[in-house]
């Protein structure tokens, strides 16, 4: 009997070397292929234990980063069947995304204020960062 085939789901390497947790970077990168539309909705995700030899981390690991991803509704398991991106999966990880990078740039322009920098440096800085990332597309 043929097993069925194991969904792929693509990554950034994580790293125990990384500032956070290894079940948080697995968050993370799922988290980002979801909002990039890589993972519609109602996709299965790899199993536990399927994901934990991919990325050669522990059991508990993965099953941490999935229970975290289903607390804030962006996964929902099915008994027997395995964990899928929910249908509001994309909105709410684009959700978070935002107010990630809304406490992200906080953080950045206080501490650019605190080095000195007055708002218009601080947004001609922000305009040439985005230059640059629109660049490197």
């Amino acid at each position: 009997m043929d097993t069925p085939p194991q969904p792929i789901l693509t990554l950034p390497p994580i790293s125990p070397a990384a500032a956070r947790p290894l079940y948080e970077q697995i968050v993370d990168g799922v988290k980002r292929e979801i909002s990039a539309g890589r993972l519609p909705p109602h996709t299965l995700l790899p199993s536990f234990r399927a994901l934990a030899g991919d990325l050669l981390v522990s059991l508990i690991t993965v099953k941490r980063a999935y229970a975290e991803l289903e607390a804030e509704g962006i996964v929902y398991r099915r008994q027997g069947l395995g964990t899928f991106v929910s249908e509001e999966g994309p909105a709410r990880s684009r959700a978070v995304k935002h107010l990630n990078a809304e406490a992200l740039l906080r953080q950045a322009l206080r501490e650019g204020m605190e080095a000195g920098l007055g708002p218009r440096e601080l947004l001609a800085m922000a305009r040439n960062i985005l230059q640059e990332e629109e660049d490197a597309k």
